[in-house]
């Protein structure tokens, strides 16, 4: 019986089909095999840390578990031992660390509730109670009948509690301090600023004092030239109510005052007065004199 073009095709496509999913199954054996070796060869190093450990090398135990933890992801024994390790040498942010990663990988409750309670008593060292009761509650959620766990959340509890309180009383504490420091500030600003005034009230009167001081020189002054003022009418005549006159003109070098040449025509009047008497006695007389100018 012939067949058809048709039928031939979709026997072809069928056959292509078959190798292809008998190919992608020993595809996903051989990366199964792979996956299953690689965490043989982990659990191996693993074990040869956790043997190194209990001899009391630290440095080999640790190049250990991370070559295992490099070697498969699926290994969750690598990183909780290795988390071990370093929360044994008080290394608790690298401890947590590992904790944190082997909780991530481990697929069983009981390996991420052991994972989960040493990250809670990581931050129990590290004092940080509020995320160690967090991570308490994670660890029973995975396995609440540990009693161990249990009995850690309660103390967590506590002294989260204790904590905050002493927070709160310390808070009270800095505002009360606080509130002080701002009182006292103000006084001595208030102090200061008395001090100022004071300062300010002292030089006030000093300046008082010596404006005082001044006024009374002054009237010193003042005194003193009324007194040479009544000493000066003593020695001019008196004037009665009259304004003071002006200041006599003083002569210039090598001419006579005004006063001068008036003393002189005076003197010069008498001497003609003198003169005429005697020329009118000598006129009764008769005899005839020389009439000269004694001047």
């Amino acid at each position: 019986m012939k067949t058809t073009k048709k039928q031939h095709n979709m026997n072809k496509i069928v056959l292509l089909l078959f190798f292809i999913v008998f190919a992608s199954f020993a595809q996903d054996r051989k990366e199964e095999k792979l996956k299953e070796k690689a965490l043989l060869e982990s659990t191996n190093l693993t074990w040869e840390g956790n043997k190194d450990l209990s001899e009391n090398d630290f440095v080999s135990a640790e190049v250990d578990y991370r070559k295992a933890i490099s070697k498969s992801g699926e290994n969750n024994s690598a990183p909780y031992n290795l988390g071990n390790a370093y929360y044994n040498k008080e290394t608790y942010s690298e401890a947590f660390g590992r904790y944190k990663q082997a909780g991530e990988v481990a697929t069983a409750k009981e390996d991420k509730h052991k994972a989960y309670h040493n990250m809670g008593n990581v931050f129990m060292k590290k004092k940080e109670y509020e995320k160690a009761v967090e991570a308490y509650k994670e660890a029973l959620r995975n396995d609440p009948k540990d009693e161990e766990t249990r009995y850690n959340l309660a103390l967590a509890k506590e002294l989260l509690k204790k904590q905050q309180d002493e927070q709160k009383n310390n808070d009270e504490n800095k505002d009360d301090q606080e509130k002080k420091d701002n009182q006292d500030q103000d006084q001595k600003n208030e102090g200061d600023n008395k001090e100022d005034q004071k300062d300010q009230n002292d030089s006030d009167k000093k300046d008082q004092g010596d404006d005082g001081d001044k006024e009374d020189e002054k009237k010193e002054d003042t005194k003193e030239g009324d007194g040479n003022q009544k000493e000066e009418d003593k020695k001019q005549p008196e004037q009665g109510n009259q304004p003071q006159q002006k200041e006599q003109q003083q002569p210039r070098p090598n001419q006579l005052s005004p006063q001068q040449i008036q003393n002189l025509l005076e003197a010069m009047q008498n001497e003609e007065k003198k003169v005429q008497e005697k020329i009118d006695a000598q006129k009764v007389k008769g005899a005839k004199v020389k009439n000269e100018k004694d001047w």
